[in-house]
């Protein structure tokens, strides 16, 4: 949520940011409102002094009929007044939540993904005597991903990860948090549900269609750690000699997909449950960018350290998210499909989120702000282990394990058919 006053006095950013993010809502109508809110709220301030000087001369005795009628009226207005501000402060909270972030200057403008940016490749992609396989046929005849049981089980969109696949994703875990939490991040295991006010905070219960509902207990099934670790702090004031607040978490991301019709289909690239090690740092407004950058090379290590070529992407406002003020995508190279597909992102929320939260720390001069906040991937593991077995993949059908999860394989370096 932006600050009122900022949309008070920058209307036209705040327009121009709607626009290019394709977030229609009326700035006009809200500025009305907000204005509307203040000239009660002052009307309201005047009869409660009114009130209260009327309370103040009848200290001394019984008060006469007159000032009790008159208190009466005082009373009724006051009753009157605060309902109308308490209807109108409700549909401008409505009104505010639909606003869109500012994005950064660096963020290209764009009406679709078409817009968004390579910024940086790494890698050198992997050259074949052979035409590579996807990770779904790898999957199969390794018997190691079986999506086909896991349909007759769940339904579409669900898998079984077997023998060395399951131990590549515990194996993937290990290696982030190895390299994640000796750079300052607190291990976290998160609530996997999450309240409908605390997820409409969080500026990521829409589109609700997308979202797993619990109707019994009106609680949502989260789509990534971050929704629930980023309200931690709701309510809270955090000692700015605490900041950055680093954590990492590893968790099940939960997604209907319902606008994901047709698309990836086969294998493990879009599931409806899958397991992602996620990041989210509160910090300073001063330390905000450095810290999303931060993220943002803890991806770049990750990759590099298991070898996988990919693309660093800037996402254009069209592709962000509203309540993002900056994107980056990290494409990892398939070469099993013949492209790029999307494993990681990374997010900077600015204070968006934390205005809604009420996340705030204390300066040293003992002033508040609200924190600045970002999150990204670390593992998508799912995602991780198709470029695996795509860009690992030999002649003979086998599958070589990356020299940075060896430690936690037991001893497996290579996979192969079962017998």
């Amino acid at each position: 949520m932006l600050d009122i006053k900022f949309i008070r006095n920058n209307p036209d950013i705040v327009k121009l940011a709607a626009k290019n993010k394709n977030v229609a809502v009326d700035v006009d109508k809200l500025l009305a409102l907000d204005e509307r809110r203040r000239h009660l709220q002052g009307e309201l301030d005047q009869v409660n002094s009114f009130r209260n000087a009327l309370a103040r001369a009848s200290e001394s005795g019984k008060p006469s009929p007159d000032q009790i009628a008159e208190g009466k009226k005082y009373k009724e207005q006051a009753a009157e007044l605060e309902k109308e501000l308490q209807a109108l402060s409700s549909e401008l909270q409505n009104l505010l939540y639909k606003v869109p972030n500012i994005p950064t200057d660096d963020t290209p403008i764009g009406t679709s993904e078409a817009g968004n940016q390579i910024i940086k490749t790494w890698g050198e992609k992997p050259v074949f005597d052979f035409t590579p396989k996807p990770h779904w046929e790898l999957g199969e005849t390794l018997d190691i991903i079986d999506n086909e049981r896991a349909g007759n089980v769940s339904g579409a969109r669900f898998t079984y990860l077997k023998r060395e696949a399951a131990l590549m994703e515990y194996a993937l875990v290990q290696f982030a948090m190895s390299v994640i939490i000796k750079k300052g991040f607190v291990p976290v295991v998160p609530p996997i549900f999450i309240k409908p006010d605390v997820f409409q905070k969080m500026a990521r219960l829409e589109p609700k269609e997308e979202r797993y509902h619990i109707p019994s207990d009106d609680l949502y099934l989260i789509g990534s750690a971050e929704h629930t670790m980023g309200p931690m702090h709701m309510d809270e004031i955090i000692p700015e000699k605490s900041l950055p607040l680093r954590y990492v978490a590893f968790s099940p991301a939960l997604r209907r997909e319902a606008g994901a019709a047709g698309k990836d289909t086969r294998g493990i690239i879009r599931l409806h449950e899958f397991h992602k090690v996620e990041m989210e740092v509160f910090s300073t407004p001063e330390q905000a960018i450095d810290e999303h950058m931060n993220l943002i090379a803890i991806q770049k290590e990750l990759l590099q350290g298991l070898g996988l070529p990919y693309q660093v992407i800037l996402k254009c406002t069209a592709d962000i998210g509203d309540p993002n003020a900056r994107g980056v995508d990290i494409n990892t190279w398939m070469p099993g499909q013949d492209r790029f597909c999307e494993t990681h992102t990374a997010d900077y929320m600015a204070d968006y989120q934390a205005r809604r939260l009420n996340t705030k720390y204390r300066k040293t001069d003992g002033d508040t702000a609200f924190v600045h906040m970002s999150d990204a991937t670390a593992i998508a593991i799912g995602r991780t282990i198709a470029a695996i077995l795509e860009n690992y993949q030999t002649k003979e059908g086998t599958i070589n394990i990356p020299k940075a999860l060896e430690p936690w394989m037991m001893g497996i370096t290579e996979i192969k058919r079962s017998s």
